[in-house]
């Protein structure tokens, strides 16, 4: 074959690949280019508790703390612990959360921080006795890349209609607080 055809050859077979292609290709975006790249746990899934109301918020951020409210219970007259019974003066109102931090150093996690809203516009604190019974976390330091779900137990008038949660996470460096974040749950 002479030297010629075999160039013409070689470059008709270079070219093939890019005559295929119909079109030019769709720019691709960082953060496609890093959701592809980025593959994600496969976590099962599980039953909702007992009397309680999937909640299918999305996840918000304050500071140094990513939340996703993850269910609801409203209306309960008291409950049972590991050792004790009690009675709530209004009605308790458990609501379940995620935290994560996504950083890379701790966050503090502050439960005595979250307020639970009513429709009246107050702004109810976490009940400690109830959080303390019910063997909830009050105060803990969240490591980096750290998840930890839990409840948060508000003990609220029996008239008063729950419409979110004021969320509250840890200021990054420099700061010396956070505005918060609300999650709607009327």
């Amino acid at each position: 074959m002479p030297r010629t055809a075999v160039a013409v050859a070689a470059a008709a077979l270079l070219l093939l690949p890019a005559a295929a292609c119909s079109g030019r290709p769709e720019p691709r975006t960082d953060s496609a280019r890093r959701a592809a790249a980025t593959p994600t746990y496969e976590l099962p899934p599980r039953p909702v508790r007992p009397g309680e109301i999937r909640v299918t918020a999305a996840p918000v951020q304050d500071g140094d703390t990513r939340f996703q409210v993850i269910g609801l219970q409203k209306g309960l007259s008291g409950f049972f612990a590991s050792h004790a019974e009690w009675q709530a003066r209004g009605q308790y109102v458990v609501v379940r959360i995620v935290a994560d931090n996504p950083g890379r150093t701790n966050s503090r996690f502050d439960a005595g921080r979250q307020r639970l809203l009513t429709s009246d516009g107050a702004a109810h604190p976490v009940d400690a006795f109830a959080q303390a019974t019910k063997r909830q976390p009050d105060v803990f330091l969240l490591g980096a890349g750290v998840r930890v779900e839990m409840d948060l137990w508000f003990d609220v008038p029996e008239e008063a209609s729950v419409t979110g949660i004021r969320l509250y996470g840890d200021p990054p460096l420099g700061y010396t607080r956070t505005d918060g974040v609300t999650v709607p749950l009327g």
